[in-house]
């Protein structure tokens, strides 16, 4: 796959990535390897609002990820999947509007980061990223409840197929893949139940997963951030 480090002007695409290792932005990254796209990869140090402040030139809030093309932004990370997944395709990734998966294509697409992810950031801030005598061992249980309860849904629905919509490896799981990727980070891994553990483990086999670990080891190393601002 065609991959290209900040170093390396990325070719035809014009994809620009700004990226924390393993962070929400790792959605894009891996779809764009799953993709073959050329893309420029911007490595940040987490959160990038307080450690890399010449970001918040690029999107304001400090947030991540942005993609850049062109003059277009996005900052939103399964948006950027869909926009990937359709302006780029046609891939598999994206399942059409005249298929009739298209509707819970689009709510996994979603689900992944709203339903999923969002819990888990208070996990992540109240055990990690507070300085000791702010973290809330209280909230980050309560929400650790939050996720495994909706995460619920997925293990029902895997129980019955191997994907989430279509009958294949789509951007919608990507997109729930990161979340399983964010909760094993966290440790919230050994409450998976059988089948999300079944499919997060084939998720990781996929070369296009592989490839986009590699890809940000790779940046994250060539580009000089400190190893103590990986996300977790």
């Amino acid at each position: 796959m065609s991959t290209a480090t900040a170093a390396t002007p990325a070719a035809d695409a014009g994809l620009t990535l700004y990226h924390c290792l393993s962070a929400r932005s790792f959605r894009p990254l891996w779809t764009l390897e799953e993709m073959g796209l050329p893309y420029k990869l911007v490595m940040l140090p987490f959160p990038p609002r307080a450690l890399a402040k010449e970001y918040l030139a690029i999107n304001p809030l400090g947030t991540i990820p942005t993609l850049l093309h062109g003059p277009m932004r996005m900052t939103e990370s399964a948006a950027i999947c869909q926009y990937l997944a359709t302006r780029f395709g046609p891939s598999p990734l994206a399942v059409a509007v005249d298929e009739a998966d298209y509707g819970p294509w689009l709510n996994w697409l979603h689900f992944g980061e709203a339903t999923l992810t969002f819990p888990q950031t208070l996990v992540l801030r109240y055990t990690r990223l507070e300085p000791p005598e702010r973290r809330q061992p209280q909230v980050a249980e309560d929400y650790r409840k939050w996720f495994l309860g909706r995460l619920r849904l997925v293990e029902s629905v895997l129980s019955a197929q191997a994907y989430l919509a279509a009958g294949r490896f789509t951007a919608a799981d990507i997109s729930v893949g990161y979340a399983l990727m964010l909760a094993d980070t966290l440790k919230l891994s050994a409450d998976f139940g059988p089948a999300v553990r079944a499919y997060y483990d084939k998720l990781r086999q996929r070369p296009g997963y592989q490839a986009a670990l590699a890809s940000q080891e790779r940046a994250f190393a060539e580009q000089g951030i400190d190893p103590a601002t990986r996300v977790g």
